[in-house]
């Protein structure tokens, strides 16, 4: 039986067709939440790109797991039986593929009118490129993303595949459904969530594309106030060749950047003098690297100067304060980072691991209303595992 959740999203129900990448986030989040996913997997594997045992996949971590092969018309009629019950479904395929397969957005609202279909993509479901091929750098190259990320006279940086993938992506995916499913409560009519990574990553740049109109931001890299370009707001290197990071915008906050930098009587250009930024930007590198990245933390605790050693994610879960708040907790054997944002009346949790695909096949089905009889057909005409 499927475990029973604290979480706001307890006794939300969805259909996730399993995918990679910000789909799984996606229903990873809503899970951590409380809802019950569950995940519709191949019965062959997909090439994921990725290849290691499934516990260390955190992404399809909180749900359970049925093995179909959605090119069997009785599997497709047991998804439409399933998705009869549910809040929501998930899909990522190409634009035109799950309607190919009998279970696009009218096929399934057919079934059920309420229903909220959550549509992820990297292009969308319409324009020149919705055919495209792409992943997450292609997505945030095009909206602007990947030009402004890196240092003065380099290249761009890729920043994981944070940007599109898991911030223009999935969030933007589950924020949607959940508006979706919230505003179906009262309407009692579902509809399409078309996630894009090229809307969401957009949407992401909304502040910087604001200070561009406003003659604050250049395109050139590394030349403005949050892109490394600013003394205050950049990564230095210490004295054992490790990191530390430094974000005092604010005048009270550099003020006392100066003061624990031994700078404050350097007679030092002002701070928004951006002509003097590079000789500024040397001067606090020189001194970065007098001291090691733990006497610089003692140096810097308690004051009001912003301020963080950059750790490895090796470190990062041992840091102090990460490990009073539980930020990071070890579940199934795997250190991983906890369900967030956090709930001070329906706290979420991690429902269950990684499971292996078709993990879960004739338990979820049962608890989902599939009879045994029907259970039993769809075995023997190969529609699951």
């Amino acid at each position: 039986m499927g475990q029973q959740s604290t979480g706001p999203l307890a006794g939300v129900k969805i259909i996730e067709l399993g995918g990679i990448g910000p789909g799984p986030f996606a229903a990873m989040l809503l899970s951590d939440l409380g809802a019950d996913v569950l995940r519709i997997d191949r019965i062959a594997a997909s090439d994921s790109g990725i290849a290691m045992p499934e516990k260390f996949n955190l992404l399809h971590r909180g749900r359970r797991s049925v093995a179909m092969d959605l090119k069997k018309p009785q599997a497709v009629e047991a998804v439409r039986a399933l998705v009869a019950q549910a809040d929501a479904l998930i899909e990522g395929f190409r634009p035109g593929v799950a309607e190919r397969l009998g279970l696009g957005p009218d096929a399934c609202m057919a079934v059920n009118p309420r229903l909220v279909y959550g549509r992820m993509t990297g292009w969308g479901q319409d324009g020149p490129l919705a055919q495209a091929p792409g992943h997450d750098l292609n997505y945030i190259a095009l909206t602007g993303v990947l030009h402004s990320i890196g240092t003065r006279g380099g290249p761009p940086v890729p920043p994981l595949n944070l940007a599109g993938d898991f911030g223009g992506g999935a969030l933007y995916l589950a924020l949607g459904i959940v508006s979706a499913i919230l505003e179906a409560r009262g309407s009692g009519r579902g509809q399409v969530v078309d996630a894009a990574m090229v809307d969401g990553s957009a949407s992401l740049m909304t502040l910087m594309y604001g200070m561009r109109a406003a003659g604050v931001w250049t395109d050139e890299r590394g030349t403005n106030r949050l892109d490394s370009g600013a003394p205050f707001y950049g990564v230095y290197e210490t004295q054992d060749g490790l990191y530390v990071a430094l974000a005092s915008n604010e005048p009270r906050f550099y003020r006392e950047t100066l003061e624990k930098l031994g700078l404050a009587t350097a007679g030092l250009p002002d701070q928004h003098d951006q002509s003097r930024w590079p000789a500024l930007k040397e001067t606090f590198a020189r001194v970065f690297k007098t001291r090691t990245r733990a006497e610089w933390c003692r140096i810097m605790e308690g004051s009001e100067v912003c301020f963080a050693p950059v750790l490895s994610m090796g470190e990062a879960p041992q840091h102090p304060h990460l490990k009073e708040r539980g930020t990071f907790v070890e579940f199934d054997g795997v250190v991983q980072p906890a369900p967030a944002p956090r709930f001070s009346r329906t706290p979420g949790a991690i429902q269950r691991g990684a499971p292996h695909p078709g993990q879960h096949t004739d338990e979820a089905l049962q608890d989902w209303g599939i009879d045994a009889a029907r259970r039993a057909a769809l075995r023997d005409a190969g529609a699951v595992q």
